[in-house]
């Protein structure tokens, strides 16, 4: 039996540090979408969901963003997974505002909705204005919110028998179809780090700079190696902003930040998303969410042009 804050074994745990790419040299790099943010239109969600499936894809991203308009991800990845039958599905999902154990457990059974294709990314939130409150955290510290929830979480979707706060052990009902059912992190703080080094399956980060980006793999895999243990060296992606053209960038600016630290440019047009890609693929970096920097009212045409300029990069 697992005691809340007790750290359970981990996949990599005892292997040491690995080479940034795997053994065989290849990295396998892949492509998901995110909708972005904005009210949702069912109608419109349905044919990005549609037409990404067709056009070959790996996978669609949901950000969980509780004060801002936008799709509720539990909801949006189980209405994907009911029209999909390929597409992995993502989210970035904070781990507030619901009790420990019925997270673990929508978690789990969300996973066997998608049968088994569900990825996982947990994130503390943007601390939006109003986002502390709706969430119930209060002045709480984030991070060591996260840090205790991440064990119990684990042992719950292990199959383990979790006791919270000294009460009932209890576990979960359903276990989720993959096991383990990875849990990747994000950030870029020195907690972040380690936290990421500690207990993460895959470290996924925001529109950032190659060179910050290969500075926090290189930092995160030591954090992993003195933890005893290692992250697959192809579980490190970037969510990346673009568009396609210069009329999108006068939009862009309304999105929510994502943090600080130093800045990238949107890649605007084909050979400036290519070109950023590439320099993210030789610092190690393989998964990558793009997501529109402007509103789309087409998502098929938009989708066929993202495909066209970044599919052929999947290898």
């Amino acid at each position: 039996m697992a005691q809340l804050g007790s750290v359970p074994a981990l996949g990599a745990g005892g292997r040491g540090f690995k080479s940034p790419l795997p053994d065989d040299g290849h990295m396998k790099v892949r492509f998901a979408i995110s909708p972005g943010f904005g009210p949702p239109d069912l109608e419109r969600f349905a044919a990005m969901v549609d037409r990404a499936e067709a056009l070959g894809f790996d996978g669609l991203w949901f950000s969980d963003l509780p004060t801002v308009p936008s799709l509720d991800p539990f909801l949006a990845v189980a209405f994907a997974a009911s029209r999909t039958s390929r597409l992995k599905l993502g989210t970035n999902l904070v781990p507030f505002g619901y009790e420990p154990f019925v997270f673990a457990r929508q978690l789990a059974q969300l996973d066997r909705v998608t049968g088994g294709r569900l990825l996982v990314t947990l994130v503390p939130g943007l601390d939006l204005p109003g986002e502390r409150a709706a969430l119930g955290i209060g002045r709480a510290h984030r991070g060591r919110l996260l840090d205790a929830r991440l064990p119990p979480l684990r042992a719950w979707l292990a199959g383990e028998e979790v006791a919270p706060d000294g009460e009932t052990p209890v576990s979960l009902p359903v276990l989720p179809m993959q096991q383990p059912l990875e849990i990747w992190l994000g950030g870029t703080g020195p907690q972040a780090v380690t936290r990421a080094g500690r207990f993460a399956d895959g470290w996924l980060g925001g529109h950032m700079p190659p060179a910050q980006a290969a500075d926090l793999r290189s930092r995160i895999d030591a954090a992993a190696a003195d933890a005893g243990r290692a992250i697959d060296p192809e579980h490190f992606g970037l969510s990346l902003a673009y568009a396609r053209n210069e009329d999108a960038l006068a939009v862009s600016a309304s999105r929510p930040a994502s943090g600080s630290g130093p800045i990238e440019p949107v890649p605007v047009g084909r050979d400036a998303l290519r070109s950023l890609v590439g320099r993210l693929v030789d610092v190690g970096l393989s998964k990558f969410v793009v997501r529109p920097a402007a509103p789309v009212t087409d998502w098929p045409t938009e989708l066929t042009w993202l495909a066209d300029t970044v599919l052929d990069l999947q290898t």
